[in-house]
């Protein structure tokens, strides 16, 4: 199949199973320090919960929330107000110019692959004095699904769906990002690590995060009954990968902290 452009994901079934990415956003939302008036950009919206949550911390300003997948942005619209407003954007095709006072992103930006473009994008859409509150995936982030999955795309039921495959995520080091901001365009940044490793209640838990959002480049690639062969593969050998003894299921979430200023 090999389908381009961006991912389509399910709305409802991805806010059933971002349990872990509502936790992380909204500890990223409380530690924000605003006046009230700010405008606010949020990049990878969602289905826009967490979304209407800074437009709490804002009763003077403007939130607006982008994502470039149709589904989610048709969700999170039920959820406008006044001072809250949803577009469909493919980050890549940022355009604003000197409009936010801060940019926010939650557990978004490890679909974006060009982090050097991203960045000069988002200071440009940056008023002076404004800044960036990003959280998301590091090296070593989803070590076992990930694995699982490269295996299984190399077997010769599947290697065929994956000869012009790009992958998916860009899940740097450390080091990695601090070196893309060097030298860049921002007065001051800080760049940390985080591990937020996580144990899934049990099976169900599991099985869902896998089906959305992390299979979602996969199967769009794969044609007829291979497709839902290769779902119950990956999800088979990850519940057994995984299960502890206690019945919960285990995998490494590693993230990156920036904090940039205009």
């Amino acid at each position: 199949m090999n389908e381009t452009g961006p991912y389509e994901f399910d709305a409802n079934k991805y806010g059933r199973a971002a349990s872990h990415q509502k936790e992380w956003g909204t500890r990223l939302i409380a530690e924000l320090k605003l006046h009230g008036n700010e405008r606010i950009l949020d990049l990878g919206c969602g289905h826009g919960v967490l979304t209407a949550k800074l437009t709490e911390l804002v009763p003077g300003g403007q939130v607006v929330g982008v994502d470039s997948s149709q589904n989610m942005i048709e969700a999170a619209r039920a959820l406008a107000a006044d001072r809250l407003s949803f577009r469909r954007l493919d980050i890549d095709e940022l355009d604003y110019c000197e409009s936010f006072d801060l940019v926010f992103s939650n557990a978004t930006l490890h679909w974006v692959r060009n982090h050097g473009r991203l960045l000069d994008n988002v200071y440009r859409a940056l008023r002076p004095g404004g800044f960036c509150r990003f959280n998301f995936a590091a090296d070593g982030n989803c070590s076992h699904f990930n694995g699982v999955v490269r295996e299984l795309m190399t077997d010769a039921r599947f290697e065929r769906f994956f000869e012009n495959f790009n992958w998916p995520w860009f899940m740097p080091t450390l080091d990695e990002y601090e070196a893309l901001l060097v030298g860049g365009p921002f007065v001051e940044h800080r760049v940390w690590g985080e591990n937020a490793d996580r144990y899934f209640a049990d099976a169900d838990e599991m099985t869902a995060w896998i089906d959305q959002p992390s299979l979602v480049p996969f199967l769009r690639q794969i044609d007829g009954p291979e497709r839902m062969v290769f779902r119950n593969e990956v999800v088979g050998r990850l519940l057994t990968l995984t299960r502890q003894a206690d019945g919960t299921h285990f995998e490494t979430f590693r993230r990156i902290n920036l904090l940039a200023m205009k």
